[in-house]
């Protein structure tokens, strides 16, 4: 069989093969004798390795994604070269043939024939963003937790807050909280304390907060309401920073906002995960594949198989669900509220936030690549045209129906 020859991209190139204590290079090209090199992770040897490629003419990198130990090597070298970032997946070696000279030989043979796919990597903008909203996202939950157990504790004391008000941590929940650590045990005290629509349910407050307090109880209360409102500053600092970064980006974020479900911090979310340059994705559907948002492809001998969606960007998934969700509760743009009822009927609602959250991030690339607000297009407004003349008669027909009733 004849040997195939790729044709060649690149005329000289580097492989790395990047672990947490060392860097092994090879490189490759044109009148360049091969050589594979290994640096450690230090800057001052980043750098050497930055002087020894420089000195052989490398113009282009490729490396594998591996954890988080790519993204220093990635960031000083991304200053002097042009850096492909791969995903590991993608590259695999022949089982058995592996070692680490060996890897970096493989990646750079596959640059060199132009058989790599970069991963998107943002600028340093979008890189800060995204950390501080990542950041964001694990306090939340920590907060979540946090009130959690905040509940056990007056499941523990027998008081039963949670039976009369919606939010525990609501104004009346709050200040009844606050009462409690401060000492009041009297549920006719504790019940004065109710603001708004709770004030008619006092006899049903006295009944939930006739417990069994304890000093105990008492001390992990003031406790874990420390611990809650160290966080909510802490979300607080991280919400400040990330709104001078946004404020970079005002208009993105506003247009962002036209489409059904997206809020400011959903907005924010996005894009803090593919930035404002839509220009580094060919099209809406190589976004959605990155993002993991779309149905995968296993077909074979004619017959399709799974088509689950792969892992892809969980934080920005996350999001789209959030944002898919609040759509499907929209009044005042029920456009994708109608198609999530009508996925949630043959598919379930998971699966249903899962389509419409891809509907999102599609009109999320054209809004911002084309700098335009979010427009039903004229098929969906003949729709609504369309639904709402339906309804019209049918409250007709029962009105009248009514009526003859009465008759």
């Amino acid at each position: 069989m004849a040997a195939v020859s790729f044709p060649v991209y690149v005329e000289r190139g580097c492989g790395l093969d990047v672990h947490q204590q060392t860097v092994v290079a090879s490189i490759k090209g044109k009148d360049l004798e091969e050589q594979t090199k290994t640096f450690g992770t230090f800057t001052e040897e980043l750098y050497q390795l930055v002087g020894w490629l420089q000195n052989n003419g490398i113009t282009h990198l490729a490396m594998e994604s591996t954890g988080v130990y790519w993204k220093p090597v990635y960031y000083i070298l991304e200053d002097f070269f042009e850096i492909m970032l791969v995903n590991a997946r993608h590259i695999k070696n022949v089982p058995g043939h592996k070692t680490d000279k060996k890897d970096s030989e493989w990646i750079a043979k596959l640059l060199m024939g132009g058989l790599l796919k970069g991963s998107f990597v943002p600028g340093r903008q979008i890189r800060e963003l995204r950390t501080l909203h990542r950041h964001r996202r694990k306090l939340i939950g920590q907060r979540t937790a946090e009130k959690n157990r905040l509940q056990n504790i007056l499941e523990d004391a027998n008081i039963k807050l949670g039976n009369v008000i919606s939010d525990v941590f609501g104004k009346t929940g709050r200040a009844i909280i606050e009462a409690i650590i401060n000492g009041v045990t009297d549920p006719e005290l504790l019940s004065e304390l109710a603001k708004g629509s709770l004030v008619n349910k006092k006899a049903q407050l006295r009944k939930a907060l006739n417990g069994k307090i304890t000093d105990h109880h008492r001390f992990m209360l003031q406790f874990i309401v420390s611990t809650i409102n160290h966080v909510n500053n802490q979300i607080a600092q991280l919400e400040a920073r990330m709104g001078k970064y946004i404020e970079t980006m005002k208009q993105d974020a506003e247009l962002l906002q036209t489409i059904p479900g997206v809020s400011q911090q959903i907005a924010t979310g996005i894009l803090a995960e593919i930035g404002n340059d839509m220009s580094v994705f060919p099209s809406h559907a190589h976004l959605s594949s990155w993002a993991g948002v779309c149905p995968g492809n296993n077909e074979s001998a004619g017959k399709k198989k799974s088509s689950k969606v792969t892992h892809g960007n969980k934080h920005l998934k996350t999001t789209l669900i959030e944002a898919a969700w609040a759509a499907s509760h929209s009044k005042t743009n029920p456009v994708l509220a109608i198609k999530h009822r009508s996925i949630t009927i043959r598919r379930g609602s998971k699966k249903a936030n899962l389509a419409i959250g891809h509907k999102i991030l599609i009109a999320a690339f054209h809004v911002l690549r084309d700098k335009t607000p979010f427009l039903p297009s004229e098929r969906n407004k003949e729709i609504f045209k369309t639904r709402r003349l339906s309804k019209i008669q049918r409250l007709e027909k029962e009105l009248k129906a009514l009526k003859n009733t009465s008759e």
